[in-house]
């Protein structure tokens, strides 16, 4: 009897500072991965033909095209029904770009694409945390706040392959902090990596005569890694940083729930390991907020997949999906 030749597919995500790739197999694990710099070309035909050439290498350098099965890709601004990246900001290349159609054209093989947060959506439940769920909402704490809603267990896309900005829900109408998308008062201007660290901007200046660690930093320097490190060792300011992200975070996420009423509301990114200094005001917030009837019901979970693999897996899952 002839032996079985074992299929695979590939993860693409597409940042605005790197693009990584990698070979995965059905049981998630990565067989291989690089990366490309995202930036390094402005032209769109030049960086694809980058990412073709390095992706080919480790292709054939460790399975050979002929067993991948499909590709899979994340990244900001991907419509999944037209599959093009649609006036990204964070990418050098502008206007509608149609990704996977060029990408299946170079390698032969099926595309799909989708925003980076809805991938990580896709990957929690194919390998992570939402295994065998049904409804549950991801949230990615990043340079933004991403999200993937999955309902009776597809993820929502909308009419237009656009659903899920839960980043851009307002959060705050009266003095709301100006967002990149052009809206103010954002849930992503306060309970991103970059809202961290403009909250402690604020704080710092409205606690002027309060000492801490993070005055010996030069104000506009200041980043989230920096808060949480003086926080860590007992600064007061720092700590209140956290809590008052907690805070909005869970108010956000007690509104998020009516909607959708999820299993879980599961937390992706480096603010999301920040422990206790987030997750006990943030809980407290959640269920302060909750209206009765969803009180004790909606876990608050961490992603389970690996930090290093997890936007390459969050991608493939996508491939496995479409396939």
């Amino acid at each position: 009897m002839a032996k079985e030749i074992k299929p695979y597919v590939v993860g693409i995500d597409i940042g605005g500072t790197n693009t990584v790739f990698g070979i995965v197999d059905a049981r998630g694990n990565v067989l291989a991965s690089s990366s490309i710099k995202t930036q390094r070309h402005q032209q769109f035909d030049d960086y694809i033909a980058e990412l073709h050439e390095e992706l080919s290498k480790l292709i054939e350098e460790n399975c050979g095209i002929e067993r991948v099965k499909g590709i899979g890709v994340g990244a900001p601004n991907a419509n999944y029904y037209t599959g093009n990246i649609e006036h990204a900001a964070n990418l050098p290349w502008k206007g509608i770009i149609p990704f996977a159609e060029v990408m299946s054209n170079k390698f032969g093989v099926p595309v799909a694409l989708t925003n980076d947060a809805n991938a990580a959506a896709i990957g929690e439940m194919t390998y992570g945390a939402a295994r065998g769920m049904k409804d549950f909402i991801m949230i990615t704490l990043g340079t933004g706040v991403g999200s993937g809603i999955v309902s009776n267990g597809h993820l929502i896309y909308g009419h237009d392959g656009f659903a899920g900005e839960l980043g851009h829900v307002i959060v705050r109408r009266e003095n709301g902090r100006q967002c990149g998308c052009g809206s103010k008062g954002c849930l992503e201007t306060y309970t991103s990596a970059t809202g961290v660290a403009r909250t402690a901007r604020e704080f710092l200046e409205t606690r002027s005569n309060e000492d801490s660690m993070l005055r010996k930093i030069a104000l506009d320097t200041i980043t989230s890694k920096d808060v949480f490190d003086a926080a860590q060792d007992g600064d007061q300011i720092a700590k209140d940083v956290f809590a008052f992200t907690g805070q909005v975070l869970g108010e956000a996420l007690a509104d998020f729930v009516k909607f959708s009423s999820p299993e879980a509301i599961i937390l992706f990114g480096g603010l999301a390991k920040s422990g206790d200094l987030l997750m006990k005001p943030l809980r407290q917030s959640m269920e302060d907020n909750l209206m009765p009837i969803f009180k004790g019901k909606v876990k608050l979970l961490f992603s389970e997949m690996k930090d290093a693999d997890a936007a390459i897996l969050g991608a493939s899952a996508l491939a496995w999906e479409s396939k």
